[in-house]
């Protein structure tokens, strides 16, 4: 039963919510019940999971992208106090720059649509996976580490069976919390391309259903945004659970 709970409460919400545009005859076009969002969808399905295809597929790049910039500047600094004072700071840099503040310059630098969006979801998904993969690498228990240099272990047997064994839980969770903000990145990049005429991605057709005040189009987007970011959180969450239970720690 409590499994079924977050379904069961999803399916009451949406039939209230088409009770209560019903009852007090909201129009369409300012807030559209249920089935004006299903039949919005089913109007042009293909063009839908299309756009929802470009945005995944710039959702799924930058994931990979940070994960692996993340985990080797991560080890960059581990290696080395001089590399860890030069570019902390700006990986906090990158953290509070507003994404749309900077799309616009990334988008006219790079000039390809699709490598300029995923540079900028990799900007906002970079950072979790780097700042828990360097708390991981750093949370090592001292006396292993005392253990291991009493047994003549040098710095690559260290790391490789004692620092990346206690680090892996730590860019597990950095790297769901990025499955997120890379979808949110892409999408927030591609409202800034969108509104430069690049017809690409979801959010895009965001854009477009608001210029129209097709606002039943609007929400079948966001219902198709929202239900690949629980998918996103799911999978990478599954994939955690996987690889931790394999070690005895799920």
């Amino acid at each position: 039963m409590i499994r079924l709970a977050p379904y069961l409460f999803a399916a009451f919400f949406l039939v209230l919510w088409e009770i209560a545009v019903r009852v007090s005859g909201v129009p369409e076009y300012l807030v559209p019940g249920p089935v004006a969002i299903v039949g919005a969808f089913r109007a042009d399905p293909l063009l839908f999971l299309t756009s929802l295809a470009s945005t995944l597929g710039v959702t799924a790049t930058a994931i990979v992208v940070s994960a692996v910039l993340g985990v080797v500047l991560a080890l960059v600094m581990q290696a080395s106090p001089l590399a860890r004072a030069a570019f902390q700071p700006w990986t906090v840099v990158l953290q509070v720059t507003p994404i749309v503040a900077i799309a616009p310059l990334v988008i006219v630098w790079v000039g390809d649509p699709f490598a300029s969006v995923v540079i900028c979801a990799t900007i906002i998904a970079f950072f979790p996976v780097f700042s828990a993969t360097a708390a991981g690498l750093a949370a090592a228990p001292a006396d292993l580490l005392d253990l291991f240099r009493l047994n003549g272990a040098g710095r690559w047997a260290t790391l490789r069976l004692l620092r990346l064994p206690v680090a892996l839980p730590y860019f597990l969770a950095g790297l769901r919390i990025s499955g997120g903000l890379a979808l949110v990145g892409a999408v927030s990049a591609e409202i800034v391309a969108g509104s430069g005429g690049v017809a690409s991605g979801l959010a895009y057709r965001i854009l477009e259903a608001g210029y129209r005040l097709q606002v039943a189009r609007m929400f079948a987007a966001l219902a198709l945004l929202s239900a690949s970011g629980v998918a996103i959180n799911a999978a990478l969450g599954a994939l955690a659970h996987a690889l931790l239970r394999r070690r005895g720690e799920a």
